[in-house]
């Protein structure tokens, strides 16, 4: 099936599609999301999920794909997020990096780039963006990268193993898992 994430609560665990076709909304349990390789869906982000009937109605047993919601891609879509100031990083495709912080409520966090010192900012409009709700501490993700007014900010936020031979970017990828 086909549908629309509805909403999707990291701490609780789950959320639920709204599938098209379907007069239910359908379970999404985070062990399904985690096996696709995600923590966390946007809301709205497309979804395409096999369905298994069970006692307590439908539920998604496999991710088959997740695009993020319907925003335009790309640095100049991020500018209302990130201000006008910003210049993304030349010659960076998607690079290595590990979430430090992140706070949901108060709407960013940050993450550390593999091979630099320097904090770069997430803001959670553009996880939202990227069709992510939410990214935890120690999770391996692959960024491309802004200079703005206040330092370094993500344009682009990937869950690690979706950046690994992206066809969008597949000589920029990250070569190499972030070490721990």
């Amino acid at each position: 099936m086909t549908g629309r994430v509805k909403w999707f609560d990291v701490t609780k665990g789950y959320g639920f599609i709204i599938a098209e076709g379907c007069d239910t909304d359908v379970l999404l349990h985070g062990n399904v999301l985690r096996g696709f390789g995600q923590n966390s869906v946007a809301n709205n982000a497309r979804i395409e999920v096999v369905v298994q009937n069970s006692e307590r109605g439908c539920q998604a047993a496999e991710i088959l794909s997740i695009a993020p919601p319907d925003v335009q891609s790309g640095l100049d879509s991020m500018r209302g997020f990130l201000g006008p100031d910003v210049t993304a990083d030349a010659g960076q495709g998607l690079r290595p990096a590990r979430v430090t912080w992140f706070d949901r409520a108060k709407g960013f966090g940050f993450a550390n780039a593999f091979g630099s010192a320097e904090d770069v900012f997430l803001h959670i409009e553009v996880l939202q963006a990227c069709g992510l709700s939410e990214v935890q501490p120690g999770e391996a993700i692959a960024i491309r990268t802004a200079r703005g007014p206040r330092g370094r900010m993500a344009w682009d936020i990937k869950v690690w193993d979706q950046a690994i031979g992206t066809a969008e970017d597949p000589g920029k990828a990250p070569a190499q898992e972030p070490e721990e």
